[in-house]
């Protein structure tokens, strides 16, 4: 990025103002005769402040740890040297209403007290009394310097941001500009998630709201949205977009959106965006099949917004404009009004607390003011009076221009505020039945034998034209899948990474902590438990070394002298461990070896010996201390502390009974019942065991129903792994069995038994109950948390077997989700973290095939699905193109830890080469080539693809032959053995069996009879394989 350059006509004509405004506020800052402007690094600073607004609004950019001291006839500006020089171009004497302005360059060395001493004494010749903006801190050692000369001198400080905030109050043209531009940008982010949001009604599709207003913070610099206005890079939100609905509103800029989905009610929007440092904000409500109630209220709110826009004229005192609002407003709204202000003035800093629109502020309207107006009233009742739908709301706000003659300008008039206009009216169905069925009936009486062959192609074109359809999905996918990547990495690159702090391995941080104990006094091997620290003695000198550094220590007795050996760990001992030493090419000690006679010495208590038996006893107890307490601490990495659960005593709580726990966490089985409380469930056994889940840390939430299941469960994803125990878990589930989980085949069945028949039935009475209880607790649980928690269940249709990790089982997807929930451990995979999933061993000769999920954080490790039979092949990529998820499939096995790790250590360089296009592009041209070449591929994949895939298979977690029984019948041709093999493998056997039977004397006539008739050729023998 290129470095700032000073607008020097605009510096010397607001610097102009600057001074003429000093000269006619007598009560402000006329009252001292210099102020003092300073800006710190801070990274923790609140992201509105009156220094930083000076310094856009004089310099037009900001600059940290740059301080700037007027008096009434010159300017000095302290500054580093890149600082400094960006002045160079206005540098010199003072005239025509400017004074003269100095730039001194900083002394980092002596803390710039000789520039400090300087700019006081300057202070000091105009009066002891200099004014600042007293408000803004900055922690930092440049401006704690500055404070603490500024103390010792004793300059007294006077606040003058009143003073400032009246000067930027009135806006130039240039300042005009930009915010109209901020405006439009603002207008263009409404458009664009307007059309979203009709989408959505049109599908009756629900997304989540935290997703959608995240969609609207990205829009404002998206080029396809904003246009030519996105080629200037500095737009951003003045504050995260907030979207409310579903009956849940709160008109505070500071509210955060909610992750419930969005319900189609009366859905508010507001946001705001920023352009070259100037703020624009807009709201709008967008009402879906409203009553008439709420559409006259909605016009209410519109007619008091107006007329406030009407009211701020130059010389109206706000209060005034406040009141003419509210008397427009119908009495019955007047109540439900946010009455804590109508609006404020805004520019630079977001919203200026001194021109408030309320009902006591003072301040008066002048021409050239930019004010935000926003009017909201809530609750008003059912969106619909008919229905049983939520409380609604009507918010609305605009950014105006108050001008000198005619009638304000609304910069953010292009978003049309007119009910008509952001109202959704969906149409009958009866209405599209009606038509439908008249067009049914006009088809059926044209139709004649001519046109039966016309039916037939039709019906073909269009299962074709489906098949094209989602080829060409993919490939608008493949297009969009590098780019949006490359979009994400260059947004991390940005944002600094937190790196892994590990356990200090210092001893000892001051000399006062060594020990003094007479074995370091004497010089002998001591273990100091306290501080994880053996201090051995060399060269006559005690030398403390942390347990970290110890790699081992090994004692032994030869003769009549015990040795102590101990080997520390240097650069190269730890073969692929974290470095430990910030130094590697040092000299490092690899080992010691101490000597001690067994013979006791006259005058001794004991032999010396005992001090190095007794320090390999303390050494290796430290040693399996240590080292427990660091697995403790990894274990507990990424674990999150949760909140404390707040109970509610109302009887009427969701609760279910009779359910076990999974992982199991209490020690023994036991059942217990969950409840739900005000922001989390809570789990308690039968002996008294509680187990927390709170709302906000679950990521997503699951009900599944006993459908030909043997479990009915409600299962909780955790965004953080809680610590339960010693253990970290993500994931915890409440189950109850249902029917009997084994058979006896044994037992004599006869269809017409009336036992089994009426156990057959109450069996299915049992689930249908089961099913009611758990749907009506998941549908409660919905409408007391307002939706914040919603319950996805799996879709049974579209369920697959695969084995995700030991055994084979059935995958099913949810509207979020792939998931498995009845084996465990789980399998649950967000397809919003997907970004590619990709069908390896997809050949015609192979019954089965694998999935791997690639997901968007390139550093997480790839989730892979085996034995996927090559039947359900189809309706996969079906499904996944349903979901806008990329797939590619090939006939090979890929090593993919090591493509990840290559894509992790240069992502530019492989988004350079092509990207994710190197996994083969479109899967169907794939499919005409191995159509051309049908022998060939058959010939290649009964030697050297199965082959390959069983080494591949070979170096992952499991393989097929690790998993249940089904997995291992479903791929017996795919990864069976040649007759070569088994032939070699009888051989061996004979061997080995002729070898035995020599030893007890067996007869090696028979042996060698039936291996030469092995050896005649054609497959071994049923009972040998």
């Amino acid at each position: 990025m290129s470095a700032p350059i000073l607008n020097h006509e605009v510096f010397k004509k607001r610097l102009r103002k600057l001074y003429q405004f000093w000269d006619k506020d007598v009560d402000g800052l006329g009252s001292v005769e210099s102020f003092v402007v300073l800006v710190g690094r801070d990274p923790n600073a609140k992201p509105y402040s009156k220094s930083n607004a000076f310094q856009i609004w004089l310099y037009t950019c900001e600059l940290d740890d740059t301080l700037a001291v007027a008096t009434k006839d010159k300017l000095v500006i302290l500054g580093s040297g890149k600082k400094a020089a960006f002045f160079e171009s206005v540098v010199g004497e003072g005239g025509n209403g400017l004074p003269a302005i100095e730039v001194i360059h900083r002394n980092k060395v002596s803390k710039d007290k000789d520039n400090f001493a300087q700019l006081i004494g300057m202070i000091e010749s105009s009066g002891k009394e200099v004014g600042c903006f007293m408000k803004d801190k900055f922690k930092n050692e440049f401006v704690e310097s500055w404070e603490d000369a500024l103390n010792e001198a004793g300059v007294k400080k006077i606040d003058m941001s009143t003073s400032f905030m009246k000067l930027l109050a009135v806006k130039d043209s240039d300042e005009v500009s930009l915010i109209k531009n901020a405006a439009n940008v603002s207008v263009n982010s409404w458009g664009n998630i307007k059309k979203v949001v009709v989408d959505l009604i049109d599908n009756e599709t629900k997304k989540k709201m935290s997703d959608l207003a995240m969609k609207v913070d990205e829009s404002m610099s998206d080029i396809q949205v904003q246009g030519a206005l996105a080629k200037k890079k500095n737009i951003e939100n003045c504050y995260d977009t907030i979207m409310q609905s579903g009956g849940s509103y709160s008109f505070k800029w500071s509210t955060p959106t909610s992750d419930s989905r969005i319900h189609f009610g009366a859905i508010t929007t507001s946001l705001g965006a920023k352009f070259e440092n100037y703020c624009s904000n807009l709201a709008r409500t967008l009402l879906v099949q409203p009553s008439k109630e709420l559409e006259e209220a909605y016009e209410s709110v519109l007619a008091a917004e107006l007329k406030l826009i009407e009211s701020l004229k130059p010389g109206t005192r706000l209060k005034d404009a406040y009141e003419a609002a509210v008397n427009t407003l119908k009495l019955e709204l007047r109540e439900k009004l946010y009455k804590k202000e109508l609006g404020f003035l805004t520019g630079i800093e977001f919203r200026e607390a001194a021109f408030t629109i309320s009902a006591d502020s003072e301040a008066v309207v002048k021409a050239g003011m930019v004010f935000i107006v926003s009017i909201g009233v809530a609750p008003l009742g059912k969106e619909d009076a008919k229905k049983d739908t939520r409380e609604a709301a009507v918010l609305l706000s605009d950014t105006i221009l108050v001008c000198e003659d005619g009638p304000n300008e609304i910069l953010t008039e292009k978003a049309k505020s007119r009910l008509r206009s952001n109202m959704v009216r969906i149409k009958e169905n009866e209405e599209e039945e009606d038509t439908r069925r008249r067009s049914d009936n006009k088809e059926k009486k044209d139709m004649g034998r001519g046109k039966r062959s016309v039916v037939l192609s039709d019906q073909t074109r269009n299962k074709t034209t489906n098949e094209e359809k989602r080829k060409e999905h993919q490939k608008e996918l493949a297009e969009s899948l590098n780019e949006a990547a490359k979009k994400r990495l260059a947004e991390k690159t940005g944002s600094e990474e937190q790196k892994k702090t590990k356990k200090s391995n210092v001893s000892y941080k001051s000399m006062e902590k060594f020990p003094t104990d007479s074995d370091v006094r004497n010089l002998s091997v001591y273990v100091d438990k306290k501080h994880d620290t053996v201090i051995l003695p060399i060269f006559g000198v005690p030398v403390p070394f942390h347990i970290s550094m110890i790699k081992n220590c090994s004692q032994s007795v030869e003769g009549d002298y015990t040795y102590l050996r101990v080997n520390f760990t240097h650069p190269g001992s730890q073969v692929g461990k974290d470095p430990l030493f910030p130094n590697p090419f040092a000299e490092y000690v690899k080992e010691l070896t101490y000597r001690a006679s067994n013979m006791k010495e006259p005058g001794e208590i004991c032999a010396s010996s005992n001090n190095l038996a007794t320090a390999f006893r303390l050494i290796k107890e430290m040693q399996k201390k240590f080292r427990t307490e660091e697995a403790e601490e990894r274990e507990k990495e990424g674990a999150v502390k949760q909140d404390k659960l707040l109970l509610s005593l109302a009887k009427a709580n969701p609760k279910m009974k009779d359910l076990y726990i999974r992982p199991n966490i209490i020690a023994k089985k036991i059942s217990g019942s969950l409840e739900a409380h005000t922001n989390g469930f809570r789990y308690t056994s039968l002996r008294g065991d509680k187990i927390d889940v709170l709302y906000n840390n679950v990521k997503h939430a699951f009900y599944q129903p006993c459908d030909n299941e043997m479990l009915i469960l409600l299962h909780f994803h955790l965004k953080h792994p809680v610590l339960w125990g010693k253990k970290k878990y993500q994931d915890i589930q409440f189950y109850t069995e249902v029917g009997e989980v084994t058979t006896d085949l044994g037992k004599y069945h006869h269809m017409q038994d009336r036992d089994d028949i009426q156990s057959e039935q109450m069996e299915r009475e049992m689930r249908r109950k089961l099913n009611e209880a758990f749907k009506s607790f998941t549908t409660k649980v919905e409408k007391q948390t307002n939706e914040a928690l919603d319950f996805d269940s799996p879709f049974n249709e579209l369920g697959f077997m695969g084995t995700p990790h030991r055994s084979n089982c059935i995958l099913k997807p949810t509207s979020s989700c792939l998931i498995n929930l009845t084996e465990w451990p789980p399998f649950v995979v967000t397809l919003e973290e997907v970004e590619l999933v990709h069908l390896e061993r997809v050949h015609f000769a192979l019954k089965n095939f694998d999935m791997v999920f690639i997901f968007k954080d390139y550093n997480r490790k790839t989730q892979m699905v085996t034995s996927v039979p090559m039947t359900s092949i189809d309706s996969i990529k079906e499904w996944l193109n349903s979901c806008d998820i990329r797939y590619t499939e090939g006939p090979q096995s890929l090593n993919w830890p090591k493509i990840m790790k290559h894509i992790v250590e240069d992502p530019e360089k492989f988004f350079e080469e092509g990207g994710w296009n190197f996994l083969g592009g479109d899967s169907d041209a794939e499919d005409e080539d191995e159509d051309e070449s049908e022998e060939e591929g058959y010939i290649e994949s009964s030697s050297g693809s199965e082959s390959d895939s069983d080494e591949d298979e070979s170096e992952g977690e499991e393989t097929e032959s690790d998993g249940d029984d089904d997995g291992s019948l479903d791929s017996d041709e795919s990864s069976g053995k040649d007759w070569s093999d088994l032939e070699e493998e009888a051989a061996r056997d004979d061997k080995r069996k002729e070898k035995d039977q020599l030893e007890k004397g067996g007869d090696r006539d028979r042996d060698r009879k039936r291996r030469d008739h092995h050896h005649k050729g054609g497959p071994p023998s049923k009972k040998r394989r």
